[in-house]
């Protein structure tokens, strides 16, 4: 077939398949230009999930007669004054958003300026069918813009086909619309769904620091608020700023991570990756941290012309940002001390209460010889014994002071404001943790020759992969060397703790260097191999421990870094306040 020049309607409706690809992705579009148009208030009304109806309303500065007929024109835009695309201050600049929208849809737009000299006595209307314009016409409309969506994609039945449920497709576009509110809290924003339902409902923050607070907490709820550590840190004109989430407050999914950057809510790889190794050692794999950051940067820095859906920037120096993140992360982490998530609590307080209300039957139950027991320890504590010590005064450090040991695993102390119970394991795995990675950064982990050297049996590939990192396994404590083709044998292992299990160690070793690229130096994966090591060099559940120990066990945790989980993000200790106590037993 001979090469044709197609239509201007069907280039259209290609351009619209990268701009507008779901319902969610007008929603971005039609607010951005609200925010660019100097908006203070902006609502969004969706319906059937977007599909039926999307409307934009907003106070902002409105359009002529002539910039409607523009406005639905390719490439017009007047958010770039100068044309330099290296200079882009607004969200907005490509001119593609709203003609890609009306070539897969019923478009209608109808505004009035606000400013008296461009005519802020009229209002128009202008309507765009699959693509097909009309005249404007006269209208009556408040100072502003209202666009309203119908039938969306009805030009292009296909796409319809990909769409998710209407509940999903609500949920992006409402997803979309925090992402932006996030970013710009001066803004009152609603949202509104089927039935007139209020979807989301947020006031115009103050400006500043406790204006963006105020917004992160209405969007991210009350734990957010008190499970998270502020970050602030620049370096070569980036500055980053924000609130991340303790470890201890994850989530399965990444799509509590927000991210914006110049006030432009961003999905960057460079960046989702910085946090993810920020978080690497104190995080499980499969698990993601709760983050809300704001990078600020010279425009010349970005190129945020790289998609048209403008959702992906690249750096100039990407190996700046990302040690700025990594590094402005960690340090608030560390900074953070032993704190855990305050929800660890409210769920050990959940599993004790009744589950239908004061009477009901409790989530646990004693065992038969418990009743016994208990009353005859009641007894003995309210028999008057002269003879009995003065206890011992209420401790103010901040996990207190060691009382028992249960079954061997976990450490109860008595705090001045309720009780601390701290996984024994958990915790000495990170104190390990953290004092190999201090040595290691420092002199090298010192290390202890075994008695009898350990031969650990492995497949071939197993033991070819640790001998060929053994140099570098000795810098982390562990001297080892193949012992025939099936086995390696272990001569020195790190002087920790006694006791450890050798074999275990390297099997996991083995395992781990079978999933990293075998170019990648043990030293680039320094987090692993120290968890790794740590786990298996930390006091086991079962070892009973004395009082000197335990209470030298809490002084540590409140002098280390990150104490407040261990290397998997699981907590390390669980606070019961009094208070709540005594609620589970109706004295308040």
């Amino acid at each position: 077939m001979p090469i044709r020049q197609l239509p201007p309607i069907v280039v259209n409706r290609i351009a619209a398949g990268e701009v507008v690809e779901r319902p969610a992705a007008a929603v971005k579009e039609l607010v951005e230009n609200a925010i660019d148009a100097g908006a203070t208030r902006i609502e969004v009304v969706v319906r059937d999930g977007g599909q039926a109806l999307i409307a934009v309303t907003d106070d902002g500065a409105g359009m002529t007669r002539e910039e409607l007929v523009l406005a639905v024109e390719r490439h017009c835009t007047s958010k770039l004054p100068d044309d330099d695309l290296l200079d882009i201050e607004h969200l907005g600049f490509r001119g593609e958003a709203l003609p890609s929208i009306g070539a897969v849809s019923r478009l209608s737009i109808t505004s009035r300026p606000r400013d008296i000299d461009r005519g802020a006595e009229s209002a128009w209307r202008i309507r765009v069918e699959a693509g097909a314009k009309h005249d404007p016409v006269p209208a009556a409309h408040p100072p502003g813009t209202r666009v309203e969506v119908r039938d969306l994609f009805f030009a292009t039945p296909a796409r319809l086909k990909f769409l998710k449920t209407a509940r999903s497709e609500r949920d992006h576009a409402v997803d979309a619309v925090k992402r932006l509110a996030m970013a710009y809290p001066g803004i009152a924003f609603t949202v509104t769904g089927d039935d007139d339902r209020v979807l989301l409902r947020l006031p115009a923050e103050l400006p500043g620091e406790a204006g963006r607070a105020a917004r992160l907490a209405a969007l991210l709820g009350r734990d957010f608020g008190e499970n998270s550590v502020a970050v602030d840190a620049a370096r070569e004109g980036y500055r980053l700023t924000g609130l991340i989430g303790l470890p201890t407050l994850n989530r399965g999914l990444p799509r509590d991570q927000y991210m914006v950057v110049n006030g432009r809510p961003v999905r960057d790889r460079l960046l989702q990756g910085a946090v993810r190794g920020a978080y690497q050692d104190v995080l499980a794999r499969d698990r993601h941290p709760v983050v809300a950051l704001f990078l600020d940067a010279p425009a010349a820095e970005i190129d945020v012309n790289v998609h048209p859906a403008k959702a992906e920037i690249r750096f100039r120096e990407s190996g700046r940002v990302r040690g700025l993140v990594v590094g402005a992360l960690r340090a608030a982490l560390a900074a953070a001390g032993q704190r855990a998530s305050t929800t660890i609590a409210t769920a050990a307080l959940a599993a004790f209460r009744p589950e239908d209300g004061v009477g009901a039957a409790p989530r646990f139950a004693f065992p038969p010889t418990a009743p016994r027991g208990l009353a005859e320890t009641g007894n003995d504590f309210l028999m008057p014994d002269r003879a009995t010590p003065a206890p011992d005064p209420v401790p103010e450090e901040p996990l207190g002071s060691a009382r028992a040991q249960l079954h061997g695993t976990y450490i109860v102390a008595e705090t001045a404001s309720g009780i601390v119970l701290v996984d024994q394991h958990a915790a000495h795995e990170r104190l390990v943790y953290e004092r190999m990675k201090e040595d290691l950064a420092r002199r090298g982990v010192a290390r202890q020759a075994l008695l009898l050297p350990e031969i650990v049996e492995l497949d071939p590939e197993a033991t070819a992969r640790l001998s060929a990192r053994a140099e570098e396994l000795a810098e982390f404590g562990l001297v080892l060397e193949a012992f025939g083709p099936g086995a390696v044998i272990v001569r020195e292992v790190p002087a920790l703790v006694p006791g450890l299990d050798v074999k275990a160690l390297v099997r996991d070793l083995a395992d781990e260097l079978a999933e990293w690229d075998q170019a990648l130096a043990l030293k680039e994966r320094v987090e692993s191999v120290c968890g790794t090591l740590a786990c298996h060099s930390s006091v086991r559940a079962g070892r009973r421990l004395s009082p000197a120990e335990m209470d030298a066990l809490l002084r540590q945790m409140e002098a280390t870094p990150n104490s407040g989980q261990c290397n998997h993000g699981r907590p390390t200790y669980v606070t019961l306040a009094l208070a709540d106590i005594e609620r589970l037993f109706g004295r308040r």
